[in-house]
């Protein structure tokens, strides 16, 4: 008995023998020989007797290329030839084959969209740094800035009402930023920027006079053709005897110009006493006519005049 469940193990035991790689790669090579004369297969595949003629055809054609293939390996490519066993059946297309693709092919395409994207990177970048970056710096800046410029105007400033006025700008600033408005606020600290650069200055006011120049000009007003407005030419001379550019408000149009010489209105007596004074010897004795210290936004002038002024004349 024990024999008997001992010769039974032995046979469970056996396995079945798999088919050598050589095998397997001559039956492709059967197929593919097949294949590449299909008009044989077509005339010879269709009986058992035209199926032994095409075995013994095969035979003849490896026996021409001097291999001995045995008739069991010549058998089962013919069967899997009719079976397709090694037909190649291209993927279907999806989603992974798409990926599959473009991985294959990335040498192709890989640099040019590698450029791009590097360019694109490089864009971003520089616009962030150059432009955006800036901008968010100097608005979460802005509260401060406001306070330091307001604190610079105080510090300076030797006009009460010139501080008033600065901390009205100030407050209605900070009314903007708290309701979103960014560029209202950013307008009002232009202004505060603007006072406080005026508060700096120190400078006197001289009339022109200088050969080719003129030093007074009078005007018709559109209003009153039968009046005349008078005004003296004059500049800004700085500490180090320069002239300096200033932003002056031209009372013809409203408009404000930024100008290195203006026209201040004056009366018919001080026009004509300044003129009698150029036509004695060509030189104005008296050409300094007002006076503008640091810490101040306005002149103080030695002579009568409304403090109106033009640009053009």
């Amino acid at each position: 008995m024990d024999s008997m469940n001992a010769a039974s193990a032995s046979t469970d035991q056996v396995e079945v023998p798999r088919a050598k790689l050589e095998d397997i790669m001559v039956a492709m090579d059967v197929v593919d020989t097949l294949r590449h004369r299909q008009g044989m297969v077509e005339r010879e595949l269709g009986t058992d007797a035209r199926r032994e003629q095409l075995l013994e055809r095969l035979r003849e054609i490896y026996a021409e290329q001097g291999m001995d293939v045995p008739d069991h390996i010549l058998e089962e490519g013919i069967k899997a030839l009719d079976e397709d066993r090694f037909k190649y059946y291209p993927s279907k297309k999806n989603f992974s084959t798409t990926l599959a693709h473009l991985y294959v092919s990335r040498k192709t395409w890989g640099k040019p969209v590698a450029a791009v994207l590097l360019l694109g990177t490089l864009a971003y970048a520089g616009n962030y740094f150059l432009n955006e970056r800036p901008q968010q710096q100097a608005l979460e800046a802005l509260p401060s800035t406001l306070q330091q410029t307001y604190n610079e105007i105080q510090a300076i400033a030797k006009n009460p009402q010139v501080i008033v006025q600065a901390q009205e700008l100030k407050g209605s600033a900070s009314a903007a930023l708290a309701n979103s408005k960014t560029k209202v606020a950013k307008s009002l600290l232009s202004d505060m920027e603007n006072m406080l650069i005026q508060l700096r200055l120190s400078y006197k006011i001289r009339i022109v006079s200088r050969p080719g120049e003129q030093s007074g000009v009078w005007r018709i007003p559109d209003v009153n053709s039968n009046a005349r407005n008078y005004y003296l030419i004059v500049e800004a001379i700085g500490r180090a005897n320069n002239v300096l550019t200033l932003p002056v408000i031209n009372e013809e149009s409203g408009k404000r110009n930024d100008v290195d010489k203006w026209g201040i209105r004056v009366d018919y007596r001080t026009f004509n006493s300044v003129a009698a004074d150029k036509r004695d010897d060509g030189i104005i004795q008296k050409n300094i006519v007002g006076d503008k210290p640091a810490g101040y936004l306005k002149p103080q002038y030695k002579i009568a005049t409304s403090g109106a002024t033009i640009t053009q004349w």
